[in-house]
């Protein structure tokens, strides 16, 4: 498909700087048969007893960095651990680094460029690893604020950038729709029989980079590392034989539970990579609704929702959402997509 279809226009006011607090007082809209104004709070009374919400437990390291390569400034963000102290990152003037450069991040803490990639991100050598590097960072490194949030990362986004189901250490962006929930909302989907269940699914800096190719079918995703265990595995497929849904919160999770999923829709143990790139036409196996936030035009987001809900019906969900002022993006508000039929 071209790559112009999944264009939209959004006025910059609408583009979310912080998100609202508390954050289960986010609008929600209902994309269905026809489009419901709702809010976080009332998804209990959208959902049904035993339904199954799956959400993304990873946690957003503090991956982007400000350093020098002499007396030049270098900003990057790392995006794949590689392991033995090696990380790829995308690096701002990526192309006037050369190899061997000297990047210095602060006292201690230092890398080489070992690799220039023809996806056009680096790979750097740190001499810390391990928890001395995780201390680094933790010290160095900013929360990795995506492009579009025109100001500068600060103190408040350590706890703002980070869903309440954040336990494993590897993203570098945060899955935003896990954003919304708060101990209240969580109490009350439990009151009302709903079923939670933590995959993860590291996500990565490539979730921002544009869509270049004029044409979908020229676009190739970066990887992203996952994992699905078998007792994970074994509570979908109750959900599903007991009749309940399968809510992805979030199209990381989404995309995970897809890549686990057999051709029969069969949801299978997984660890391992996933590069798995979702556009109408795509036959979904795994996921019967999603919740998520909105997402930039033209991007891969954006063409996974037009996949799962229609293209056209997104559009006019989009354009309804300008218009009843919903906010946009990583700290906008969020929506519950039912499948395209």
């Amino acid at each position: 498909m071209r790559v112009s279809e999944f264009d939209f226009e959004l006025p910059q006011r609408l583009v979310a700087a912080r998100p609202i607090e508390p954050r289960d007082a986010a609008r929600l809209l209902v994309v269905g048969a026809a489009l419901e104004d709702r809010h976080m709070l009332d998804l209990p009374r959208l959902l049904r007893r035993g339904d199954l919400l799956v959400v993304n437990d990873t946690r957003v390291i503090p991956a982007r960095l400000v350093g020098r390569r002499g007396a030049a400034r270098v900003e990057v963000t790392l995006h794949r651990d590689l392991g033995g102290g090696r990380w790829r990152a995308f690096a701002k003037g990526a192309k006037r680094l050369k190899l061997g450069d000297r990047l210095a991040f602060g006292e201690g803490f230092a890398a080489e460029v070992a690799e220039k990639h023809a996806e056009g991100d680096i790979t750097l050598a740190f001499a810390l690893e391990g928890e001395a590097f995780r201390a680094a960072l933790e010290r160095f490194g900013a929360m990795p604020l995506p492009p579009y949030i025109k100001r500068a990362g600060d103190a408040r986004d350590r706890s703002d950038y980070q869903t309440i189901f954040a336990a494993k250490e590897g993203a570098v962006a945060a899955p935003t729709a896990g954003l919304h929930f708060t101990d209240r909302l969580l109490a009350a989907l439990d009151e009302a029989g709903i079923g939670r269940l933590a995959v993860t699914l590291h996500v990565g800096a490539g979730t921002f980079l544009p869509v270049k190719a004029e044409d979908t079918r020229g676009h190739r995703m970066h990887g992203e590392w996952g994992f699905l265990d078998e007792e994970a595995a074994r509570r979908i497929a109750a959900t599903r034989a007991h009749g309940g849904r399968i809510v992805a919160v979030g199209t990381t999770s989404l995309r995970l539970l897809e890549s686990a999923a057999d051709e029969a829709g069969r949801v299978q143990p997984f660890a391992g990579e996933t590069a798995l790139f979702i556009t109408p036409g795509y036959r979904f196996r795994a996921v019967d609704l999603l919740l998520t936030n909105f997402h930039l035009p033209r991007s891969t987001l954006f063409m996974l929702v037009a996949g799962f809900a229609g293209l056209e019906r997104m559009k006019r969900a989009y354009a309804h959402a300008v218009e009843r002022g919903y906010r946009f993006f990583s700290y906008g508000d969020a929506s519950l997509l039912y499948p395209e039929r």
